[in-house]
């Protein structure tokens, strides 16, 4: 059913929500998987899920890509790269040169 919020959809785990792009994530499911500390959570939904796809759930992990491949990812954008440097830095970690 679309209106002027969007085509109601239900995800696997019965929520609805209205979409009004073809964007298959469920903002409740999102929500719920959304970590409350550590690297992840500085960052944006889509930067979390392109580093979370590649996966990339550790700062030794992220400290093994170049800041251009992680650019590269889907969701990824130059905002995130300063925050992602600044977690690194915290840790005596870096990204590959």
């Amino acid at each position: 059913m679309a209106n002027d919020k969007g085509t109601l959809k239900t995800c696997e785990q019965g929520h609805s929500y209205y979409k009004k792009s073809d964007c298959p994530t469920c903002p409740t499911c999102e929500a719920e998987r959304n970590p409350t500390e550590g690297f992840l959570a500085l960052l944006s939904a889509p930067a979390k899920r392109a580093l979370v796809n590649e996966g990339i759930i550790t700062l030794l992990q992220l400290a093994e890509y170049t800041e251009k491949e992680i650019l590269k990812l889907h969701g990824i954008g130059p905002s995130a790269i300063p925050k992602l440097r600044n977690a690194l830095e915290e840790e005596r970690l870096s990204f590959q040169k």
